[in-house]
């Protein structure tokens, strides 16, 4: 799968960490802030009084609290863009697919409180009326409701008239798809480990964002030359900081390293074409992206306790909570056959699993030759249908994102939600 730019710029915090922070202490600590803080504030000017005090987001073992001052923050409520941020810290849209369509996806016109979250896999004409009786003021569907540019809002697309009711009722719309598959300790982790823990490893690895995209090697003949050529450099840079390093001045003169963005190749390079001795010395490296670890589609898994390929069906039917699972047994196979690796991807997974080698692939879908390709090569599929395979994080994201709001927000589990297939 192709990847976009990612970002490096966040912290992924760890569960364990999380649960240290109790709704309890959010508020207790948000109180200590206020208090704190209130002394202060009257011996401010007036116009420093809007001011928002947010720690850095390098912080890995504390609750993100954003305290301003506020008459809503100061009861405990709290605003949308809040909450987004919240939701960025969990799991960084950057993570998404380029293709994805991940993010705020419906803004109400008029701001209020975000009191009560709805999780939900896929938005649809029942998950909304479920929302609406809740007085929902925030749905976060796993699924982007909205996908395709679309041209009008009418009533006889059912997608198009989802969100012509959320902005009726003032509900935001959010997803984080491929972001919740591809942050550690997201979809695909959790999927994994309902065949018990083992070295786990990602498929298809997220790559990270370089803020210089382009290498510039070259030589001048003098300080001199190098600090007007350096000058002519960071006019072209649009603002950005370059790097750059130099040798000690040899026979040939001073040899120099620039990296610079894509935006900045360019006119960085006609700049140094316009100098006899750069010119002529002149090298280009496109720099590589590094992988971001433990991020990215699919896991695979070499599983401290191998299990048989039966056993791991019913390990996975109580990880998912259903009844029934589609088998397909590999060439040579039987259901008594050890499973030491498994390869899994949540949601339709043939492009991400196909050529891993393992014993067992597990997925919610894929196509009748891409299961026979499978087989063939010895390697047993487990399908669950689609949204099966994605549903049960929503429970264990519910918890983390519970212990990150305050009381005033309640976060709640669609019931109306389901995989549209049933075994009949």
């Amino acid at each position: 799968m192709l990847t976009g730019c990612r970002n490096l710029s966040w912290t992924f915090f760890s569960l364990t960490s999380r649960r240290l922070w109790t709704r309890q202490s959010f508020k207790s600590r948000a109180a200590l802030c206020s208090s704190a803080f209130s002394s202060v504030l009257h011996s401010l000017p007036s116009s420093t009084h809007s001011h928002h005090f947010l720690p850095s987001r390098q912080s890995s073992a504390r609750l993100p609290l954003s305290v301003n001052f506020s008459s809503a923050h100061s009861s405990g409520l709290m605003e949308l863009k809040e909450v987004l941020q919240v939701l960025e810290q969990l799991a960084p849209l950057s993570l998404a697919e380029s293709w994805d369509n991940v993010g705020l996806l419906v803004e109400p016109s008029k701001p209020r409180p975000v009191k009560t979250i709805l999780l939900t896999n896929d938005l649809t004409d029942a998950v909304m009326e479920e929302a609406v009786a809740v007085s929902c003021d925030l749905i976060i569907s796993y699924h982007p409701p909205l996908f395709r540019p679309i041209k009008r809002l009418v009533q006889k697309d059912w997608k198009q008239r989802l969100a012509v009711r959320a902005v009726e009722a003032g509900i935001a719309v959010f997803s984080p798809h491929t972001s919740w598959d591809c942050v550690k300790g997201g979809v695909n982790d959790w999927l994994v480990g309902g065949l018990g823990s083992g070295q786990v490893s990602v498929l298809s690895q997220v790559l990270g964002a370089a803020s210089h995209s382009h290498k510039l090697e070259f030589t001048v003949r003098s300080a001199e030359e190098l600090n007007m050529i350096m000058e002519e450099l960071k006019a072209c840079d649009s603002g950005t900081t370059l790097q750059h390093s130099g040798s000690r001045p040899d026979s040939s003169g001073i040899h120099v390293s620039v990296t610079c963005c894509d935006s900045a190749l360019t006119p960085s390079v006609q700049a140094l074409l316009g100098h006899s001795t750069p010119s002529q010395s002149l090298s280009i490296v496109k720099l590589e992206k590094h992988p971001l670890l433990g991020h990215g589609q699919g896991r695979r898994s070499v599983l401290d306790q191998p299990v048989t390929v039966g056993a791991a069906v019913q390990k996975l039917k109580s990880h998912l909570g259903l009844s029934h699972l589609r088998l397909a047994v590999g060439w040579g196979q039987t259901l008594e056959s050890s499973v030491c690796t498994v390869a899994v991807c949540a949601g339709s997974g043939a492009s991400v699993l196909n050529g891993v080698k393992a014993d067992l692939y597990v997925t919610g879908e894929m196509s009748h030759h891409e299961v026979l390709d499978a087989v063939a090569k010895g390697t047993s599929v487990i399908l669950s249908d689609h949204s099966n395979s994605e549903r049960g994080y929503l429970a264990v994201f519910r918890e983390r994102l519970a212990v990150r709001l305050p009381d005033s927000v309640t976060v709640v589990l669609s019931k109306a939600d389901r995989d549209p297939l049933e075994v009949v």
